[in-house]
């Protein structure tokens, strides 16, 4: 198994060359066709936003983004040429939360940045990240703004409870799984308040994943008291030295709003390395 399309969002962020050096990497990697898609903050349609007194500012705003997009697009163009990786250069000034899910449907991986609170550039549209991971249908590689990853998928740590989200992330992990030197399937707490019969064992999952040729190996965590899921996940992820974690998204729309799961909004906000998420 391969991913064949990777689509990686970019944006005048400060942290957005370090996520398009993991995109080129990767689709060199996978022999991937790779899509560069740069968006940057619109106001949601329908919002009303009062616009007097700084007409100035934002036309001065619009004129550095411009310059900060062509500037990515050679950079872009040129790296591809340079690591002959095949893709295209695309851009829309619509409203991200609606168009950048699209086009993630049409790739087999999509790549995005986490959200940088010191960094107004990085801010794409309300819950952007979430929203891309709940509604594209498409497993979603976040990448930290806080470290710099030239590669990863070396040493996988997959966060197991034998639901349905973190079956999906685990099957649509397999590209790396099967290239990692070491699988690392972490179960805490499965299912808790769940019947044992209903479980899906971390060593049986561990077995159907060695059958891609990965070096698997197990770590069961019960009982664990007054430490946040999240937080125990990326614990065990430092101690590992794992360059990749692998998890489902747990969330729901509650009117406008992503609603997410505890472990999940945790990840998203402290996260030190590489996340795959799928819904």
């Amino acid at each position: 198994m391969s991913y064949k399309s990777i689509l990686v969002h970019l944006d005048p962020s400060q942290a957005v060359h370090n996520r398009l050096e993991l995109a080129l990497s990767l689709s060199k990697q996978f022999e991937a066709h790779l899509t560069g898609f740069f968006t940057v903050f619109r106001p949601e349609p329908g919002s009303f936003y009062v616009m007097a007194g700084n007409a100035d500012l934002y036309r001065e705003l619009d004129h550095r983004r411009e310059e900060r997009k062509g500037a990515l697009e050679r950079l872009f163009r040129a790296e591809m040429l340079r690591l002959g990786v095949a893709g295209e250069w695309q851009s829309s000034t619509e409203y991200a939360n609606r168009y950048v899910p699209q086009a993630a449907r049409l790739a087999d991986l999509a790549i995005v940045g986490q959200y940088d609170p010191s960094d107004p550039e990085s801010f794409v549209a309300d819950q952007f990240v979430e929203n891309l991971v709940l509604s594209s249908g498409r497993p979603v590689l976040v990448v930290p703004y806080a470290r710099q990853f030239k590669s990863t998928g070396s040493r996988v740590l997959v966060a197991w409870d034998g639901s349905r989200e973190a079956t999906r992330a685990l099957h649509d992990a397999l590209p790396f799984l099967g290239r990692a030197k070491q699988v690392t399937v972490l179960t805490i707490d499965a299912l808790k308040g769940e019947p044992p019969s209903s479980r899906i064992p971390g060593s049986d999952i561990a077995a159907i994943v060695s059958r891609y040729g990965a070096n698997v190996a197990t770590q069961d965590v019960e009982g664990m008291k007054d430490v946040p899921t999240g937080e125990a996940i990326l614990s065990r992820a430092a101690d590992l030295d794992a360059d990749l974690l692998v998890m489902g998204c747990y969330g729901h729309s509650r009117w406008r709003e992503w609603v997410l799961g505890g472990a999940t909004r945790s990840i998203l906000k402290s996260m030190t390395l590489p996340v795959l998420m799928s819904h």
